[in-house]
């Protein structure tokens, strides 16, 4: 029967789809979350939406990177296969096989260098994130001092990714990656300017972060009038862990609703250290008040 001639070449792809489903099933290893042991919820860290995030980039970079090979030669072994049974080659056949391989070698090679840009821009988020978190922990160390944290706190679409609560006001700290451009000597030019409505780099140009600073500030002001029955400052800050910033609206003697910093010196570029604007009896149900959306949505209480 002419038809055995192409069913029986498949028991060749069995090692190479038993290797495949290995590493579909072994997919999950990647992205093993930590629980506690006293409730069973998830452990949450400081910029854990990053985390998550970069857990998953490596779980589809792993899953390209293992059913490269094994896809690839899935046509080459089947041709191998035929070689067997078939009385007859067909060399246009066997071109089939190699356009297919050649074909699937070529997706693959992109998907890999898909998920290491992907892998990479997402760790020097996370290495940005994680700075100013540890810097507003390293703040708010001092029990003498009434400062609260919340990292990745829950918006209503999206998670801010600090809100910090001092006697001076409520601060939503937003930070942002951005890989260096170079120069024509190989150089890094790590400075940015600052305008109203963007942020001028060194090539292009972003809206975007300033404007979800922005809404974030808005909607938390809102957000804490509406349930805390309080209307305290809230102001945005933008955080680029690295650069040079150039504030041209500063030297227009502007007042912007939301502030761009490199991180250094977070407490001094805050301005926590002038007067008290929330007394203790605020400050604190403010706190309650946002630890209980905090915990009702994310399981997890304020760092003080």
């Amino acid at each position: 029967m002419a038809w055995l001639e192409y069913v029986l070449p498949l028991i060749f792809l069995a090692p190479l789809g038993a290797a495949a489903m290995v590493a579909i099933t072994l997919r999950d290893v990647q992205t093993v979350g930590l629980r506690s042991p006293h409730d069973g919820e998830p452990i949450r860290e400081i910029a854990q939406a990053h985390r998550d995030r970069l857990e998953k980039a490596r779980m589809v970079f792993f899953l390209d990177a293992t059913l490269a090979p094994t896809l690839t030669l899935m046509p080459i072994v089947y041709g191998m296969g035929r070689m067997l049974f078939a009385e007859e080659q067909s060399w246009l056949e066997w071109s089939l096989y190699g356009v297919v391989s050649t074909l699937l070698a070529m997706l693959f090679c992109f998907l890999i260098l898909r998920d290491v840009q992907r892998v990479r821009r997402l760790t020097r988020s996370l290495a940005c994130e994680l700075a100013v978190g540890q810097t507003l922990d390293h703040l708010i160390r001092p029990l003498a001092k009434p400062y609260f944290v919340f990292h990745d706190f829950p918006a209503d679409s999206y998670s801010i990714d600090n809100v910090l609560v001092t006697p001076q006001g409520i601060f939503v700290i937003q930070t942002v990656a951005r890989e260096f451009p170079l120069d024509l000597e190989g150089r890094a030019i790590n400075t940015v300017s600052v305008e109203s409505e963007r942020l001028r780099f060194r090539g292009w140009n972003e809206r975007t972060v300033l404007r979800k600073v922005r809404l974030s500030t808005v909607w938390l002001r809102h957000w804490l009038t509406r349930h805390a029955n309080l209307n305290v400052p809230v102001s945005g800050i933008l955080v680029l862990p690295g650069w040079v910033i150039d504030d041209e609206t500063q030297h227009l003697g502007e007042n912007r609703d939301v502030r761009v910093v490199d991180g250094i010196d977070l407490a001094k570029q805050l301005g926590i250290t002038e007067g008290e604007v929330i007394n203790d009896t605020q400050r604190q149900h403010l706190v309650d008040t946002l630890n209980a959306r905090y915990q009702r949505l994310e399981s997890k209480p304020p760092i003080r």
